[in-house]
């Protein structure tokens, strides 16, 4: 999938894994390691990709588990050098058309309280604060916001979800 400024997304592999550790590592104060990302590649409650520049280098990657017919966003990065983009928006715009495709019910995030710039970014996606987690970060020490986008009351979206049956407000 072509993102923009020659930017692909791609589902991640195994050769992506090195720079998406270094990634981690420049990005968060508690990076995930090679082996946590690895095992994301066989884990069937996963969906990882990863954005590349025209040289096939890792630019940015988001994650997402689906449990239970939810989508939790585990890291969305992107190099400090490739940012402001549109990267890290056609990275989550990946994750939504997945939780879409796969009729997931909701997809939620937690975004540190001073990234105003991703919780900005999250807003326009659809995402609204509905709730706060003290103390969730460390390194230094934050609040994380939980943000959640919920498909509930899209029209198109089933009454079910992957065999599960769900109450709709009307019931």
């Amino acid at each position: 999938m072509e993102a923009v400024e020659g930017i692909r997304i791609v589902k991640m592999e195994g050769s992506h894994i090195k720079e998406v550790a270094r990634l981690e590592r420049e990005c968060f104060s508690t990076p995930w390691h090679e082996n946590g990302l690895r095992y994301e590649l066989t884990n069937p409650l996963a969906a990882f990709y990863v954005a590349l520049d025209p040289k096939g280098r890792v630019a940015g990657y988001a994650g997402m588990h689906n449990i239970v017919g939810e989508g939790y966003v585990t890291n969305v990065a992107v190099y400090p050098s490739c940012r402001r983009r549109g990267i890290g928006r056609a990275l989550m715009e990946t994750l939504l058309h997945f939780a879409k495709e796969n009729h997931l019910r909701l997809v939620t995030l937690e975004v540190r309280a001073s990234n105003a710039g991703a919780i900005a970014l999250y807003e326009q996606l659809g995402f609204v604060q509905v709730g706060v987690r003290p103390g969730y970060y460390q390194k230094p020490k934050e609040d994380a916001l939980i943000m959640t986008k919920d498909y509930w009351h899209d029209r198109a979206f089933p009454e079910q979800v992957h065999g599960a049956e769900f109450l709709t407000p009307a019931q």
